[in-house]
């Protein structure tokens, strides 16, 4: 039979998963059930994506905002500077709110024109209207607000981040900066919480040649249970999301665990090799709003073997239209197929492979699944692709 079809993608509908409940066996059964159902079949090769939410559920990965206020307490005796936290209600609003239990003053440096992930504290073109130079000028919020208004919104959440963080600490013991020098916050305190994600290890490396006494990442909070509740020992509160008011959802432990195991299962009962991996955010950057998505430390904290790498493939358009150009029809199909089976096992720098998208597979794959479920009400937590790595000469 003639192959018609190459990559498949397919949301798993799953049931509401929560604390304590055997995800393992739910995977398998979600999968298995749709495929009964849906009339399909697994191969050798399939990949099952489970975003990562559902594995911190299942564990229980919950912490709040006092036990956020405790780990702090006992990392910074007194006043503390942020660094560079992304603006957000959902990944930073009770982090911050946790900081200000404590009581102590807060220094809070933000990034601009945009936080890390690319959301906006203001209009680029008007900020170089303003003769205002990011690398080398800082603003106090006072000056901020007389730049560019008392009413900055997010052109997609409609809300003032400058504003909102400042409300959520108490009795107004904050002072806000804009700007992109991390070293600036050592001219009010020594002791340093770097918030950024992505270029962590970079800032912590500056402030401390710098002469910062303490420097701490979210990277370094919660890696440890406060009052038996949640925590990573490999990220912290990076990759946190807003749970309740009060209370905030960790990045999964032990994503290896988990992906091994349902592997081990789907071979137990199909006989079928399956590749599967936990996903988080994907990388991609949305054209409009500049936003990049990843927010999370890392698209994938857990998969199997097999997807380890990046692609090897041939550029099909480079082909057709050089060696290839003078071909048509049936013979120019036979040709490329055969290109493809003889091709090299590593095509990096090679003219045939020019075009291709450098990226490591579980970063595509992530961004794939994480495009498939959304991050609202579609219910499926679970993404299923077959195809993926069969190719035009595959039968």
């Amino acid at each position: 039979m003639i192959r018609t079809v190459g990559t498949t993608v397919r949301g798993i509908r799953a049931p509401i998963v929560k604390k304590g409940d055997d995800l393992i066996n739910i995977v398998v059964d979600s999968v298995l059930k749709a495929s009964e159902h849906e009339n399909f079949y697994l191969n050798d090769k399939d990949i099952i994506g489970i975003t990562e939410s559902l594995v911190a559920r299942a564990q229980g990965n919950y912490a709040t905002a006092e036990d956020i206020a405790q780990d702090i307490d006992n990392k910074f005796p007194a006043d503390i500077g942020i660094i560079f936290p992304i603006l957000s209600r959902n990944r930073f609003s009770i982090i911050l709110k946790g900081i200000a239990l404590t009581g102590k003053k807060i220094y809070l440096l933000l990034n601009y024109p945009s936080d890390e992930v690319g959301n906006k504290l203001m209009d680029i073109d008007e900020m170089y209207k303003l003769n205002i130079n990011p690398y080398t000028d800082t603003l106090t919020e006072k000056e901020y607000r007389k730049l560019f208004g008392d009413n900055v919104l997010h052109p997609f959440t409609g809300i003032d981040y400058v504003k909102l963080y400042k409300d959520l600490t108490v009795n107004n013991k904050v002072e806000i900066y804009l700007s992109n020098d991390p070293t600036i916050v050592l001219n009010y305190t020594k002791d340093v919480l770097v918030a950024n994600i992505h270029d962590r290890k970079r800032t912590k490396q500056i402030l401390r040649e710098a002469g910062a006494n303490r420097v701490i990442g979210l990277d370094d909070l919660l890696t440890k249970p406060i009052n038996n509740k949640g925590y990573n020992p490999d990220y912290g509160l990076l990759g946190s999301n807003l749970a309740t008011e009060t209370e905030i959802k960790l990045f999964p432990r032990d994503s290896q665990y988990y992906v091994n195991e349902i592997q081990k299962r789907i071979k137990e009962r199909t006989g079928k090799l399956v590749e599967v991996m936990v996903y988080g955010d994907g990388a991609f950057k949305d054209p409009v709003g500049k936003i990049w998505e990843l927010a999370d430390p890392i698209v994938s904290p857990g998969y199997t073997s097999g997807l380890e790498g990046t692609p090897n493939e041939i550029k099909l358009k480079y082909l057709a239209d050089t060696e290839l150009k003078n071909l048509d029809g049936e013979a120019a199909i036979e040709a490329i197929k055969e290109k493809i089976s003889s091709k090299n096992e590593d095509l990096r720098a090679n003219e045939e492979s020019l075009g291709t998208t450098p990226r490591r597979l579980t970063d595509l794959l992530g961004s794939l699944c994480d495009l498939t479920s959304g991050s609202g009400d579609k219910g499926t937590p679970i993404v299923l692709i077959q195809g993926y790595f069969d190719n035009y000469a595959t039968e």
